[in-house]
């Protein structure tokens, strides 16, 4: 249960469910209320899907380009850590601003990818799912499915809390995002570090 409720925790903040509700709100301004819910709900579909293949096929890819888990934590964590940088000092997520052109459809491109599933989660996904065997897989699944559930209730609440907290509290939320990612990022590295050190040694 553990598991569960601290995997839940790192995939929502790893989501960085605050500057998303943002970007909703820029991309879909203008939109009907049914317009809305129905590209949130295409967009934490698409990123659901994408989630499940990276969370699945990250041992058979180290495997396969010969890379260990713990060069790749170092390298994902480093990623990851960027990226909470960039919600620290501007609110924007690394590789994700708004396009200038028009879309037809923006629920799957840019807003699943890459804002909700950009190169950083990637690289995070990638690991968690490595690491998780078992049972531990399940509880790690169920855990991301519920904050990707999580995104989706903020998301069609997007117009209230945009009302409530203003573009400025959106902000400083992202910021504060930014900052547990850090951390989060800092600890992958850690751990990437000790492991490969960890492998000399022996």
């Amino acid at each position: 249960m553990t598991l569960l409720i601290t995997t839940w925790i790192k995939f929502f903040i790893l989501f960085a469910p605050f500057f998303v509700v943002s970007m909703f709100l820029s991309l879909t301004r203008g939109d009907t209320p049914a317009e809305r819910k129905s590209t949130a709900n295409k967009a934490v579909l698409a990123a659901a899907c994408a989630s499940l293949i990276l969370f699945f096929f990250g041992s058979p890819l180290f495997e396969l380009l010969g890379i260990t888990i713990d060069s790749f934590r170092i390298g994902a964590g480093i990623l990851l850590f960027l990226s909470a940088i960039s919600l620290v000092k501007e609110g924007v997520r690394t590789n994700a601003q708004v396009p200038g052109d028009t879309r037809e459809d923006i629920s799957v491109v840019p807003l699943a990818i890459p804002t909700i599933i950009g190169p950083a989660t990637i690289g995070a996904i990638l690991v968690y799912g490595s690491e998780l065997h078992g049972v531990e897989m399940i509880l790690g699944l169920s855990g991301m499915f519920l904050a990707l559930i999580c995104l989706l209730i903020l998301l069609h609440a997007a117009t209230r809390l945009e009302r409530l907290l203003g573009n400025t509290g959106l902000n400083i939320l992202s910021k504060i995002t930014g900052l547990i990612l850090a951390a989060m990022a800092s600890q992958i590295v850690l751990t990437g570090i000790t492991g490969f050190m960890a492998g000399i040694t022996h």
